[in-house]
């Protein structure tokens, strides 16, 4: 009998061994929600493509403010806000706490911190779910002052009980109060099963107001930062996360993968330098020149000139490359251009004028020759076809609509990131 007993012992110890091995590191998928899709809350049926697209190239220009007032901040050692609120285009589903409360955040590459809405709350905007009560989760703990992470935040003091209190606000006068907390923090995966991420860092919120949107009751940072959900997962998902984003047009969600799911395999992948520089969030990478139509636009020479985000809409461009490029593109087209009457972007042309062989785009980043076809760089707004690349005054994004139909690996360790073309609507 006591063998018996000895024997089921060491069973299960060893199981648990190695249950907490593999437990190490994970390879798993979500969903990423885009704001204008029709699986989307945001999703208004009675706009149109073209509308849809001009709300985004809003979104895009309040964003890249954003990002500039960030990027100059921290050129002149100021201390601010590095989270854009509501800046992402893309939403993704979290679970919080034990037993889980189904959360819906904004997904953000350009951002740290991840935060929602929580009782009891001082002043909240007003959400459409249920605000999460950390008193009735039994994984919640509110973090030291004298903690890393709590060290890490860019505004922060001790309560009275040495508790970490976090403050952010924003060039538009939003802003979020409350207390850094860990928490378990769990994740759909495609393939049906729940992933959980015990003790994680995230800010409870319980003052939050500003342009937030009611149906959303937070953020998840997905930037380079100490604080942001890559970070923290870190070794347990071998610092490695990718996206593959859809087009507008198809009903299914684009997926965001983490670990050993997110290595792309596939043949055409090419890689370039993730660039570490100030800010952390941001992911730079550097951008040699543009070709098109033969021609090429030389873009300057200094390291991590532009800044890689799923969260902006358009490219920008430093305004010496785009004036280049814009030249470039006139001459390849063999057309003159008319002005955009809502003057939302800087290039169009009559679309019934506008060739069926368009030439491709090849952005030259170092190490890795991107060739972007027109359905990634142009798009026809009834009777224009204009460029979704326009000029910027301070800092430099290649966003989310060049990125489309590729999936796109950030290797944090490698410090690189990938791109292989790729039909999204069938990658599963």
């Amino acid at each position: 009998m006591h063998k018996l007993i000895f024997v089921m012992m060491f069973l299960l110890l060893n199981f648990s061994i190695q249950s907490q091995t593999q437990a190490k590191s994970y390879g798993f998928s979500i969903d990423l929600i885009h704001l204008d899709s029709t699986l989307s809350p945001f999703y208004n049926i009675s706009f149109t493509p073209s509308e849809v697209l001009r709300k985004a190239a809003i979104r895009s220009q309040n964003r890249i403010n954003q990002f500039r007032d960030l990027y100059m901040n921290f050129n002149e050692e100021k201390i601010e806000s590095v989270i854009i609120p509501n800046g992402g285009d893309f939403l993704m589903k979290i679970y919080v706490g034990s037993p889980p409360v189904e959360v819906l955040a904004v997904a953000d590459t350009g951002s740290d911190l991840i935060w929602i809405q929580c009782a009891p709350c001082d002043q909240c905007y007003q959400q459409d779910a249920p605000l999460f009560d950390p008193s009735k989760s039994s994984t919640y703990k509110e973090l030291s002052c004298t903690t890393e992470l709590c060290q890490a935040l860019p505004r922060q003091r001790c309560g009275n009980t040495q508790e970490c209190e976090y403050f952010y606000s924003y060039g538009d006068g939003s802003y979020t109060l409350g207390n850094l907390s860990s928490e378990t923090l769990s994740l759909d995966s495609s393939n049906g099963q729940q992933v959980s991420f015990p003790s994680s860092a995230f800010g409870c919120g319980h003052r939050n107001n500003g342009t937030f949107n009611r149906r959303t009751a937070g953020l998840v940072g997905l930037g380079g930062g100490p604080l942001s959900l890559i970070s923290q997962l870190g070794d347990q998902i071998e610092h490695k996360f990718s996206y593959c984003l859809l087009p507008r047009s198809a009903n299914t969600n684009s997926k965001l993968r983490f670990g050993e799911d997110a290595t792309i395999s596939r043949a055409g992948v090419v890689s370039t330098p993730l660039i570490s520089k100030y800010p952390p969030t941001l992911y730079f990478l550097t951008l040699e020149s543009i070709s098109i139509g033969g021609k090429i636009a030389q873009a300057p020479p200094s390291q991590g000139n532009i800044v890689i985000d799923s969260g902006t809409t358009l490219t920008y461009l430093q305004s010496d490359l785009y004036n280049q490029l814009e030249a470039n593109v006139i001459e390849a087209i063999g057309m003159s251009p008319v002005p955009d009457p809502s003057g939302t972007f800087d290039l169009c042309f009559q679309a019934e004028s506008v060739k069926t062989d368009f030439p491709e785009m090849v952005f030259h980043f170092t190490g890795a020759d991107l060739h972007l076809p027109p359905d990634n760089t142009f798009f026809k707004f009834d009777d224009l076809f204009c460029m979704l690349i326009v000029p910027s005054d301070q800092i430099s994004i290649f966003g989310n609509f060049a990125q489309t139909n590729f999936q796109v690996e950030y290797d944090l360790q490698q410090k690189k990131v990938s791109f292989a073309p790729t039909d999204c609507t069938t990658s599963t």
